[in-house]
């Protein structure tokens, strides 16, 4: 899957119109249809199966939540829901150069990870007034290493304002069957998922927000690689490792960062040579030594530890030079020159296109981090923006590295939570 890029001079950029907001659609049965025929391929080949219990679930609109772990994701949600008509709550990029047909599959578009009031205006007018209901990815990122990826506190606020009932879909073996990092290769699993009504409209009536809230997070414990140990799904691909070093880029034998590759079925350190099978059941096993973290979600724990670490010794820093893409309109992505983005303490500080680019995010900005893998097939990526202007940072080798945009995520998430302690923390009296 690719999107369509321009090069465009920045202020040019800067000078084009942005989109008006206009109110979604309520997808008609035929694109209902479209989109049934378009996920057959995908489910037929993983022989997709559901449970569901029908005589509890919400009869009218309501609220869908689901984990976000590959691209099947959506595919599996339209054959657990067709005919049912619902709304999708999608990031911007998804309507670029293809508009008119996500608004008639009942897209609802919103910047990833950038605060849209007009969202919840949107959903409600899909619910309420167009008596759709609405799927929504509450993690709006895939996840990194198969467990639930950071969410904002404030699920259970959203069901006070939404005033539907919840259903929740729990998807089994989509993350084995295409892992974020692997680089859109398709491993041949089975897929699976659950759905079940999370919440009635009197729970989320009589409930506090934070109660609600909690209800949401304990349905998104999961762990994707635990269960499929759990469970003896294999994975046989021979190219299951390949990116691993996306998300495990820290050696823990020698503590090297960016010296990590993931190739064919091992994971390998070519700083201290140590090297890691990648068995069927995605369990890690050192090929001499001690294996460290057999588990990779618990690989992915230590690099937050050690990212945490970094922080509090005021050492954690991110500078790079970067192609910068910009987005302001669903026409495409515009490749406005070169530039450098650093992260720290303060935030991150994007510059570049001859001096004429400054752009600044605060700590606070942001829960967690717009950043993906192979993104569009373009490369790794880290997004950042405002409702004016959204820019796509695409680190380049310096020293013959390119940072791993997966630290960078796990530093604005620890930045965050240390940003809104120091909120919470009450002022000393002078």
């Amino acid at each position: 899957m690719k999107i369509k890029t321009m090069k465009r001079p920045y202020d040019e950029v800067m000078a084009l119109p942005r989109p008006k907001h206009k109110k979604p659609w309520r997808p008609t049965l035929l694109m209902s249809t479209v989109m049934r025929l378009a996920a057959a391929p995908d489910l037929w080949a993983t022989k997709f199966t559901y449970t569901r219990d029908r005589k509890s679930e919400p009869k009218g609109p309501c609220l869908i939540l689901m984990n976000h772990s590959s691209f099947i994701d959506l595919k599996m949600a339209v054959g657990i829901l067709y005919p049912r008509p619902f709304g999708i709550v999608c990031t911007t990029d998804a309507m670029v150069g293809k508009g008119l047909l996500m608004k008639l599959l009942g897209c609802i578009p919103t910047q990833k990870f950038v605060t849209d009031l007009s969202l919840i205006r949107d959903m409600k007018y899909m619910l309420h007034e167009k008596k759709t209901s609405v799927l929504l990815y509450p993690e709006a990122g895939y996840s990194f290493d198969g467990k639930a990826t950071t969410m904002p506190s404030v699920m259970g606020d959203l069901c006070k304002m939404l005033d539907v009932p919840v259903l929740m879909i729990t998807t089994h073996n989509a993350f084995a069957r295409d892992p974020l990092y692997n680089g859109l290769q398709n491993r041949k699993v089975k897929t699976s998922a659950d759905v079940t009504t999370l919440l009635t409209l009197e729970e989320v009536r009589e409930r506090s927000a934070e109660e609600l809230d909690a209800i949401v997070r304990k349905a998104f414990a999961f762990d994707n690689l635990a269960e499929q140990y759990e469970r003896g799904v294999r994975i046989t691909e021979t190219f299951r490792a390949d990116g691993l070093h996306r998300i495990l880029y820290k050696c823990p034998a020698c503590m090297a960062e960016g010296d990590m590759e993931g190739k064919g079925t091992t994971l390998t350190c070519h700083a201290c040579g140590k090297s890691w099978y990648l068995n069927e059941d995605s369990r890690l096993e050192a090929t001499s030594g001690e294996t460290e973290f057999p588990h990779i979600p618990d690989w992915y724990a230590w690099e937050r530890q050690e990212v945490r670490e970094e922080i509090d010794r005021g050492e954690y820093r991110l500078d790079t030079p970067v192609d910068i893409g910009m987005m302001v309109d669903y026409k495409g992505l515009y490749m406005v020159g070169e530039g450098r983005l650093t992260h720290g303490k303060d935030g991150f500080r994007l510059t570049g296109c001859d001096g004429r680019l400054t752009y600044e995010q605060k700590p606070r900005a942001s829960h967690t981090l717009n950043a993906d893998f192979y993104w569009y097939c373009i490369g790794d990526v880290i997004g950042l923006g405002n409702r004016d202007a959204l820019y796509y940072c695409f680190p380049k080798a310096e020293d013959g590295k390119i940072p791993p945009v997966a630290k960078a995520r796990l530093a604005t998430e620890e930045l965050y939570r240390i940003a809104m302690a120091d909120r919470r923390r009450p002022s000393k009296e002078a």
